[in-house]
């Protein structure tokens, strides 16, 4: 497992349509204070150069394409995302152990590797949602359950809610990573995350790394919401 740089805490999300409004907020920020996370719209509509762009402006980028396929399919997905000169990638923990191995091992025979984290339970899902689609317990059960299977199977961490952090910081070692989105201040909508705490209230509860996206992405000033975050979580840093 990776020793892992928990500083700077903050990974901003990336949720642009096209590049030009996106850059221009990068070009706000400051890559001592935050990491950058590139999802599926913007990997689709941008491509790979794109995140190697990030990457020469001296950011580290988390990947969050959310593997999840045939063992060999992924590890050669994950392969590739690492060409790209990314800091993390992320993979379903539901895609099951051999999958998650077959990644690690794969990423494990490069001179530097990115870390790799596993999706537990999205944190749009509620009860009822996982419900629906076949999950028996409650969210933080599944979150446990998945995470203890990603562990097992030697992956960097995991993401899940921050309302499940302690519970699963209660199982794992201090070394496994939790990267917690629904991270929101008091005074920001919860738009569509359901299971949501405050950056200070996360980090409390076992959060390692906190994804913000429109708290700092829309804000009329990025990098003074950046910088006040940060001087939130300053004890923790």
């Amino acid at each position: 497992m990776n020793v892992i740089d928990r500083n700077p805490r903050i990974i901003v999300a990336l949720d642009f349509s096209s590049k030009e409004p996106a850059l221009d907020l990068i070009s706000q920020l400051d890559p001592s204070l935050c990491r950058l996370k590139v999802g599926k719209e913007m990997f689709t509509r941008l491509g790979p150069a794109f995140v190697e762009t990030l990457a020469a402006m001296g950011f580290q980028v988390f990947l969050d394409l959310k593997f999840h396929d045939i063992p060999n399919t992924v590890a050669a997905a994950c392969e590739a995302a690492a060409d790209l000169g990314v800091w993390m990638i992320n993979l379903h923990a539901s895609g099951g152990r051999r999958m998650m191995e077959a990644a690690r091992e794969r990423l494990e025979r490069r001179p530097e590797r990115p870390l790799l984290v596993a999706v537990t339970i999205l944190t749009s899902l509620s009860e009822r949602d996982l419900a629906e689609v076949g999950y028996s317990g409650t969210a933080v059960e599944n979150v446990q359950r998945l995470a203890g299977l990603a562990h097992f199977s030697g992956l960097d961490g995991i993401v899940c809610s921050p309302l499940e952090a302690a519970a699963v910081r209660d199982q794992v070692d201090r070394e496994f990573l939790l990267v917690t989105p629904g991270v929101r201040p008091l005074s920001v909508s919860q738009n569509d995350q359901k299971r949501v705490m405050t950056p200070l209230d996360a980090l409390n509860n076992g959060a390692d790394m906190l994804v913000i996206g429109r708290p700092i992405t829309a804000a009329p000033d990025p990098l003074e919401s950046l910088r006040a975050i940060q001087a939130e979580i300053a004890g923790f840093c």
